[in-house]
């Protein structure tokens, strides 16, 4: 818990003000969340008048919220929407940032940091933030014979670990996997790989799951939910080898039981990151030892804080005491107020793991003969309950499958408040503080979302000045914007706050921000004042102008419905459409030749490989959807890589129609019955470049057998007996995957193509701007589909179909732009603000 005693706000010796001179030096080792936490309120108290701050972080990026990384495990969320503060937040805010370095160890006396890439920072106030690291248990056959992990085995704690699952759990070979251990972040992993359709089964060393947030009997309620998603269980069990040559094959537990898997999750925990501190002789038991001001023990100028440290014998991997540490730390750098101190944290876990809502504080069970233990349970529901109460005070809950009275507890918890004498009135409104009366009681600076730190205040506070939307008050607030759970809450207490006056926030449905309509009304009022520019619909439409965020998806419509009459301004453009060729995370571009349903010749292929060779492309690579990749290519490169291909391009980038992947069809399969090839390559051929509000990947196959996959695509079509063709759509295999819905079977290839178009412009029409088909046609619904794309129903088929060829009549090979840029810096190279990742060279 935080002290912030009322005393005069004094400065630390030794500072100079930033009115005397030079500001002084603070480095900050470690990006992750602790360290850019404890940045922001350094700067929140005025901190860059009296520093130039200087951060080193071993990954190559900004910083992200690591609770959301399950998230993008199980595709809920994208990468980048993880990110808490973008490269640019540093630049804004005068930081120096050294991304992907690794500060080696610190010379404390003469107060210099000694970083991996040779450079010596000088300081004159030191932070530590170095976070922690995935354990790996000891175990056979964990480790190559060269000391790295054994392909196949993962550790869950960064985005490149995140990364390297999804990608590996998407591979098509791999089916099965182990995750060790049941905690929260194993359950969330083994949830996260079930999503892609991973078989997975979870072992855990201890009886029952979660068993440091619950005892056994919620852990028994809680097995039950996670077996109910298609997730094994095996409890009181112990991993002891990894088997497998070269790559994971199966792993064996003591017991003698052996269980085939291709990947491996560890996640047994965390340790602290402390090497570099006992290299520099900081003192470190189970972290480094703080005192009660975040100060290392016996440094003056050393501060450290988050899952490094170890304060009053306690190590802390949750983020709500984080938050408590940064907020002390930063009134000592700054001296805003050197008497408040850090007195240790009282922890509760408020999460949904693997799907199910978890709330736990404090005691799992009673200790005491006096502690009193409230239980209900229901599992057939996975609802269970247990409050443990001492002295008439809760000190200590777990809430499993229904967490509404988590507010109530978690402050009955926290504060000591008065318990009801019907004690059932804790788990259950009868009695007790309903949900809105439970808002009301709580305190001013009771926290609501632990993710970002913010209060009930801080809420209130945004609602009474003037946000009266929830989206508003989480958008000014960043409540709500972790790891998520939070939101009922967060929406009761702006109710609670806004007193009935609570908005729903009209920007939800609108089609790009910075336009005040929905789709269907931006279309006809683009219709009805003949606009055809992007510019000129910001002129005509936007309330406040230009709109960054909005340009792209105006654009795609824009084109969607007029045409060759659409009027292009390339700063509409994203960076790959201005330039026809997909940036990589080291700034240099992709190039993907077109080849249609897969086919090629000897002398695409030649020529492939003659280009490849003349401009040393660092990298060639088969992609998933049946074409030949060129990587590393750079932009300046681009024009001349174009000309020397002669080809047309492959639209491996851009909201807008890809590709169509097929199987060899009936000419050479012994099982085909129809043409796969043959018709993927006209489907192609038709809709090629098409704009859309986001990708479009097609798929045909010969037969039932499905090669083509065809029935994870946007629109999949596959050859059944009698000459018959059934049409799919809305299905998908990337980070969500879903099964395709039967849209139509048909007889003839001729109304494959009418029908995939007109369902191909029905979406393109009616789609919110990035909503892939696999949203869009389950919003919509299947039975809607048929009647209008098939039945005509609306009488609107032919309008579609006209529509569409418009589009196809328009389209025009935007490689034929090589020789003739329509900007000057069109295919120039831009310095870079910053560096860039250099992806590795096979």
């Amino acid at each position: 818990m935080t002290s912030l005693l009322e005393t005069p706000r004094t400065r630390s010796s030794g500072q100079v003000p930033a009115s005397q001179g030079t500001r002084r030096r603070l480095v900050v080792i470690g990006n992750g969340m602790a360290g850019a936490r404890a940045v922001e309120e350094i700067l929140a108290r005025g901190g860059a008048a009296q520093f130039s701050i200087t951060m080193f972080g071993d990954e190559p990026y900004g910083n992200y919220n690591r609770i959301m990384l399950s998230h993008v495990l199980s595709g809920e969320e994208s990468d980048a929407d993880i990110f808490l503060n973008s490269l640019s937040w540093y630049q804004d805010n005068g930081i120096t940032l050294h991304a992907g370095v690794r500060v080696d160890r610190i010379d404390r006396f003469t107060k210099h940091a000694f970083s991996s890439d040779g450079r010596v920072t000088p300081y004159d106030t030191l932070i530590i933030a170095t976070g922690s690291h995935s354990h790996m248990p000891p175990m056979d056959g964990l480790y190559t014979p060269g000391g790295s992990v054994k392909q196949g085995v993962f550790g869950f704690r960064t985005i490149d670990d995140t990364r390297k699952m999804v990608a590996y759990a998407q591979h098509d070979h791999h089916r099965r996997a182990v995750v060790i251990g049941g905690g929260l972040l194993g359950l969330e992993a083994a949830y996260g790989l079930r999503s892609h359709g991973i078989e997975v089964d979870v072992v855990h060393s201890a009886g029952h799951l979660m068993s440091a947030q619950m005892g056994p009997d919620g852990g028994a309620v809680l097995r039950r939910s996670v077996e109910a998603l298609g997730i094994g269980v095996l409890t009181g069990s112990r991993t002891t080898a990894v088997l497998g040559s070269d790559s994971v094959t199966a792993v064996s537990l003591r017991d003698g039981t052996v269980i085939a898997c291709d990947m491996v999750v560890v996640a047994t925990g965390i340790r602290p990151n402390v090497d570099f501190a006992v290299l520099s002789g900081l003192p470190v038991e189970r972290a480094i030892v703080v005192d009660d001001r975040l100060r290392v023990q016996d440094e003056d100028d050393i501060y450290a804080v988050g899952e490094c440290v170890q304060h009053r014998g306690e190590v802390y991997g949750l983020v709500a005491p984080l938050w408590e540490q940064a907020v002390v730390l930063a009134n000592q750098v700054t001296g805003t107020d050197t008497s408040a101190l850090y007195l240790g944290s009282r922890t509760a876990t408020k999460l949904k793991v693997a799907g199910v809502e978890v709330a736990s504080m404090g005691l799992h069970g009673p200790e005491l003969d006096t502690d009193e233990h409230i239980v209900f349970s229901e599992p057939s529901r996975g609802v269970f309950k247990s409050i443990v109460v001492r002295d008439n005070k809760m000190v200590g809950a777990t809430l499993l499958g229904d967490s509404r009275k988590v507010a109530y507890l978690t402050q009955a918890y926290d504060r000591g408040l008065p318990l009801p004498e019907e004690r059932i009135g804790l788990m259950f409104d009868l009695g007790t503080p309903e949900g809105d009366t439970g808002v009301a009681d709580l305190s001013d600076d009771a926290q609501v979302c632990n993710c970002n730190g913010v209060s009930k205040k801080t809420l209130v506070d945004a609602v009474q000045g003037g946000c009266s939307s929830v989206a508003g008050a989480m958008e000014a607030t960043r409540a709500g914007k972790g790891c998520g759970s939070c939101k009922l809450l967060v929406r009761q207490v702006v109710e609670w706050a806004a007193d009935g006056a609570v908005v729903e926030d009209p920007a939800a449905t609108y089609y790009v921000p910075a336009i005040p309509l929905d789709k269907a009304a931006l279309m006809a009022e683009i219709r009805k004042r003949g606009l055809r520019s992007v510019s000129a619909v910001f002129q005509a439409l936007a309330p406040g102008g230009e709109d960054a965020k909005s340009k792209m998806g105006l654009a795609s419509l824009l084109k969607m419905m007029l045409a060759d009459r659409y009027i292009d301004e390339r700063d509409a453009r994203f960076i790959n459409d201005r330039v026809h060729a997909n940036i990589q995370r080291d700034g240099t571009f992709s190039v993907v030749p077109q080849m249609k349903g897969g086919v090629t010749t000897v002398q695409q292929l030649r020529r492939i490989a003659d280009v490849a060779e003349k401009h040393n492309v660092p990298l060639i690579k088969l992609t998933g959807g049946q074409r030949i990749d060129l990587l590393g290519i750079r932009k300046e490169d681009l024009p001349q890589v174009w000309a020397d291909l002669d080809m047309p391009s492959g639209y491996a980038y851009g909201k807008s129609f890809r590709t169509v992947k097929t199987c060899v069809g009936k000419d050479f399969c012994r099982y085909g019955t129809g043409d796969s090839t043959r018709l993927g390559v006209e489907i192609e051929s038709r809709f090629q470049g098409i704009e859309a509000p986001a990708k479009l990947k097609l798929a045909v196959s010969g037969c039932p057998r499905n090669c083509a996959e065809s029935l994870v695509k946007d629109v999949g079509v596959v050859a059944v007996e009698g000459g018959r063709w059934e049409i799919y759509v809305g299905g998908a295999a990337g980070a969500h995957i879903r099964k395709g819905d039967l849209l139509a079977t048909v007889d003839d290839p001729e109304e494959v193509k009418i029908l995939a178009g007109r369902f191909m412009q029905y979406y393109r029409e009616r789609a919110n701007w990035l909503e892939r088909t696999y949203s869009f046609v389950p919003r919509v619904g299947i039975e809607h589909l048929r009647n209008v794309i098939v039945a005509d129903s609306e009488g609107i088929a032919a309008q579609l179909d006209a529509a569409m060829q418009d589009s196809v009549d328009s389209y025009e090979d935007p490689w034929t732009e090589r020789t003739d840029p329509m900007t000057p810096g069109q295919f120039r190279t831009s310095l870079p603000l910053t560096v860039l990742p250099q992806v590795p060279v096979r």
